[in-house]
């Protein structure tokens, strides 16, 4: 089986900046391809939402709340998405997710989430 494996996650101050990662590991051999990786995050009492998206073409998506701040990017050759959170706010503060879409040899199209890592932001 295929998991996410996310880090980067913390305590920061307002202005700060983080780093996210979210690895693909496991049995590798069964993604044909990564299709979508992306990233959301979910305050408490709220909906989980996107933040960021960016597609195996390179196309990129963000939040309007993030946009100019933060920064999504892939290692294809890693099976690897990043977000790059700069100029944190303390509205920022949430658990992140990652997702990707990936296919397998037997499966068109499969969704797969991490287990999240939160982000503190302290004014």
């Amino acid at each position: 089986q295929v998991h996410l494996e996310e880090s980067g996650g913390g305590l920061v101050q307002a202005g700060e900046s983080l780093r996210l990662s979210c690895a693909a590991t496991g049995s590798i051999r069964d993604i044909k391809d990564i299709i979508t990786m992306g990233w959301y995050r979910q305050a408490p009492g709220k909906q989980r939402d996107l933040v960021a998206a960016i597609t195996s073409g390179d196309f990129t998506n963000y939040a309007s709340s993030v946009k100019g701040r933060f920064t999504i990017s892939r290692d294809n050759a890693k099976n690897t998405v990043y977000l790059q959170m700069d100029n944190l706010k303390p509205e920022d503060t949430a658990v992140y997710y990652c997702n990707m879409g990936i296919s397998t040899p037997t499966i068109r199209y499969l969704e797969l989430w991490g287990q999240g890592t939160l982000v503190t932001v302290s004014s």
